[in-house]
């Protein structure tokens, strides 16, 4: 035996005990899983077929990053300044920023049970007891009595086993998952102003080709309709005018309205009334710019929506640590003390305080097996999650792949479609001269007109749709975020002054 000035105090001994108890945390540790490897240095579309052709290329080196504010990779001051907008007045955004800040305050009531809860409950009462309680144990029968108490009630259940701490990691890990979630939605939201913005380009470009087809079929009207006064036409080609006249004005007045919807949806898309907000007409083509890819090893940490699914694993693994905390017993210690009078004078004496303490232990013996089987359903919900997480993984690099393909595809295909607009501007130059010489009838001259207007509008959806699939790109890139910038636990479960937090951050 120890020697008495060796041994260990009683209350050093329970002090210890509870630190290492505390200390215990039951359930599997975390280890995020490994997305899918890859080899290659390179993305395929990015290096097949045409990297020796005329067209679009990624940057290079291909290992550079998308930075910052991604849109000014456009220089388009407009189209600038609608994103700084949007990023500011989105109703989407913010739905998905108080969305995060609601996930910060779950962290903080998962915090508050690290502590005890003290109630001070003064009370006051004046009561008067029965006066026909004969042979009643009750004291003072028939009597009128007044009490005044204040008691003061402290409970505080430890966490020893680690059940506390798997819920505020798990409320952790959901906020992280929020924080992913805004910057995909505000990625979501950048792409879609970026892409209503060029198709609005692509409507303007295309109502100036239609305007200038009108004006020339108006021309082209005036001629047959005057060498047939003249008596040297036939009147067969002043119809034949007028009709891919009209035909050309209806078009022309269809544009409107795409542009319109367009228009209304950038508007919304900004926080705005429609009925207020315009954007004036400018018919301008555009070139996809080259845009750094970096490398496929690093898209999973470029990607907010890969993060959010390797979060949920997180959260999922700090569910499974609850369930097991259920297996084991929950201590609760408690105390109670105050002071108790009939006399309000005397409620602060000595003699009229009370107390009463002790530790209570609640386990339960018997539960059908309910505690196994919601074992079994987090265990699941963990393992179909990183299916989830996995084919979130595939699906972003098929994204990537599938927008480098449309972006190099539709930049081949506008250099073939220029060269078939110059042969159809040929053809309709050549065609009108063999009409006017008496070599071809009218409707040769229509065709020649049809072909021209009809190449002329798929050379400017391509390059419209070339500048889509760029956007599209830049938005499975991760439009520049990085996993960096996703808080960590301890970020997320800092305490934030009222009003101090905007979506700036």
């Amino acid at each position: 035996m120890l020697e008495p000035k060796h041994r260990i105090p009683p209350l050093a001994a329970a002090l210890g005990l509870l630190a290492l108890l505390t200390g215990c945390r039951v359930g599997p540790r975390y280890h995020a899983p490994a997305p899918p490897a890859v080899t290659a240095p390179n993305y395929k579309e990015s290096t097949v077929n045409f990297k020796n052709a005329r067209g679009w290329k990624v940057a290079n080196p291909q290992t550079a990053m998308l930075l910052g504010n991604w849109w000014e990779i456009y220089h388009q001051p407009e189209l600038n300044s609608l994103e700084g907008q949007l990023n500011i007045n989105n109703q989407n955004i913010k739905t998905y920023f108080e969305n995060f800040m609601a996930a910060r305050a779950v962290i903080a009531q998962a915090r508050s049970l690290y502590w005890p809860t003290i109630t001070l409950s003064p009370a006051w009462s004046r009561s008067k007891s029965s006066g026909s309680l004969f042979k009643s144990s009750t004291a003072n029968t028939g009597q009128t009595s007044t009490l005044w108490s204040l008691p003061l009630s402290v409970s505080w259940t430890p966490d020893f086993f680690g059940k506390i701490r798997n819920e505020v990691r798990s409320a952790q890990y959901a906020a992280q998952i929020s924080a992913a979630d805004l910057e995909e939605e505000k990625l979501i939201e950048q792409a879609s102003l970026a892409q209503y913005f060029f198709e609005i380009r692509g409507q303007d470009m295309l109502q100036q080709i239609l305007n200038q087809t009108v004006a020339a079929d108006q021309q082209t009207l005036n001629s047959a309709q005057g060498a047939y006064e003249a008596g040297t036409g036939d009147y067969i080609a002043v119809i034949e005018a007028k009709n891919t006249l009209q035909s050309a004005q209806s078009a022309a007045i269809n544009v409107g309205l795409l542009r319109a919807q367009y228009e209304h949806a950038i508007a919304v898309l900004l926080g705005k009334v429609p009925t207020d907000f315009s954007i004036p007409a400018k018919p301008m083509v555009y070139t996809a710019p080259a845009i750094p890819v970096g490398v496929p090893s690093e898209l999973t940490e470029r990607r907010p929506d890969v993060a959010a699914a390797e979060r949920k694993l997180a959260e999922d693994n700090a569910t499974i640590g609850i369930g097991y905390g259920a297996f084991f017993p929950a201590v609760t210690l408690s105390a109670r003390g105050g002071y108790q009078t009939s006399a309000p004078k005397h409620l602060f004496d000595w003699p009229s305080r009370f107390w009463s303490i002790g530790p209570a232990i609640s386990q339960t013996v018997f539960e059908g097996g309910l505690y196994r089987a919601q074992l079994h359903q987090y265990e699941a919900i963990y393992n179909a999650d990183l299916s989830t997480y996995r084919q979130t993984v595939l699906t972003a690099f098929q994204q990537v792949e599938d927008s480098l393909a449309a972006t190099r595809i539709y930049s081949q295909q506008i250099l073939r479609q220029q060269e078939a607009v110059e042969s159809a501007q040929q053809y309709l130059k050549l065609e009108i001269v063999r009409y006017k010489t008496g070599v071809d009838p009218y409707v040769d001259v229509v065709l020649a007109q049809t072909t021209l207007l009809g190449d002329q509008t798929t050379l400017n959806a391509l390059q419209v749709d070339e500048m889509l699939s760029s956007v599209q790109l830049v938005e499975s890139l991760g439009g520049g975020w990085n996993r960096a910038q996703l808080p960590t636990p301890r970020q997320v479960s800092a305490k934030v002054a009222k009003g101090a937090y905007t979506m700036q951050h």
